[in-house]
């Protein structure tokens, strides 16, 4: 109040000097160059190595995590807009167009760079816009915009998950290619913390056309539909106390992709991805596919959003996405890696029966 109170003692005191002694009229000052209307962002993208250690250590120095080959990454600014910031989950389509959301309500589009190898290099057409509340007007807060998971149905159909204020809306694909006012849909029906919410999200399209997963940063799981309750799945529960889960993606099957996170003074932000075979399996039948650890020399910072696609090559491509919290100690990062199962086990030898004569 004090800073308006301030302007409007100011605009009075300069309409009366106005009133004594009028200044001479100015000519208009245009803009030195266009001025920038609509969502569009440039965008500022820098290589980052797998190793952040240089030289790298033996253990990366081939460019690979055991069976995950690093596809390239990127750290991600913009010096057209203060928001690009809080990023959190994403997803990608077949043809490169990137989709995110932020911890601030904005929904953030680009298009991936590739190089004539297939390894990420950048990005292009960048896009950021505020979500759309259910009035069809931009979320405002942090308790309303918090948005933390997003999935899209076969439909095309967009889900978004959000805590402090727990929900998660679905935006309806138009058919002129944009999205609707949201509306709500079905959620967990338990009590979540203020900020450890709905952190992970995927349609899953194995349990039906409207199915989708839901995951809160402790590992509980649930299987939602648009068109029944949420029902409770065996938990993906992280390594330990110090880790959250923050994302799922889901594969062309029944298998999903889980994402872990940690953080502590001494050894920084730590992150995890696991290949999860069925997530609808009883938690003694639960079994882990492949394991990508993100620890020790390699590139790492706040890990939040994974998204699962082919690659050039055909292997599953993961894409880690990265929240900055709006701090400098924190990047943007989007980082790739390529898996590609190991070779099946040889068939056991038969061995023929002696018979006895």
């Amino acid at each position: 109040m004090g800073g308006l109170r301030s302007l409007l003692v100011l605009g009075l005191a300069t309409a009366v000097l106005g009133q004594c002694a009028k200044a001479p009229p100015q000519p208009a000052v245009l803009p030195v160059a266009p001025v920038k209307v609509g969502p569009e962002i440039g965008l500022t993208t820098t290589p980052v190595p797998l190793s952040s250690a240089n030289p790298p250590p033996p253990s990366l120095a081939g460019g690979a995590i055991g069976r995950f080959v690093y596809a390239g990454g990127i750290a991600i600014t913009s010096a057209d807009t203060s928001r690009l910031h809080g990023l959190s989950d994403l997803r990608i389509g077949g043809d490169g167009a990137l989709i995110a959301v932020s911890d601030d309500g904005d929904l953030f589009e680009a298009r991936l760079k590739l190089d004539e190898a297939g390894r990420l290099v950048g990005l292009t057409d960048g896009k950021l816009q505020p979500l759309k509340g259910l009035d069809g007007q931009p979320l405002q807060g942090k308790e309303q915009g918090d948005a933390e998971g997003l999935a899209i149905l076969p439909s095309g159909d967009r889900l978004v998950s959000f805590e402090r204020d727990h929900r998660i809306w679905l935006y309806p694909k138009l058919a002129d290619g944009t999205f609707g006012n949201p509306r709500a849909v079905n959620k967990p029906a338990t009590t979540f913390p203020e900020n450890e919410g709905m952190e992970a999200l995927t349609a899953y399209p194995m349990a039906g056309s409207d199915a989708y997963l839901v995951g809160g940063e402790e590992g509980e799981v649930w299987l939602c539909k648009l068109s029944a309750p949420c029902v409770s799945l065996a938990p993906q529960s992280p390594p330990d106390f110090s880790w959250g889960l923050t994302g799922f993606a889901a594969f062309d099957g029944q298998a999903i992709a889980a994402l872990y996170r940690a953080f502590d003074p001494i050894r920084g932000w730590r992150g995890q991805v696991r290949f999860v075979v069925d997530p609808r399996a009883p938690a003694a039948r639960q079994a882990v596919a492949a394991t990508l650890n993100l620890d020790g020399a390699t590139t790492r910072d706040n890990f939040e959003g994974i998204a699962l696609v082919k690659s050039p090559t055909g292997a599953t491509r993961i894409y880690l996405l990265t929240d900055d919290n709006d701090t400098k100690l924190e990047r943007t990062l989007l980082m790739a890696f390529d898996w590609t199962p190991p070779p099946p086990a040889p068939p056991a030898a038969v061995t023929k029966p002696v018979r006895r004569r």
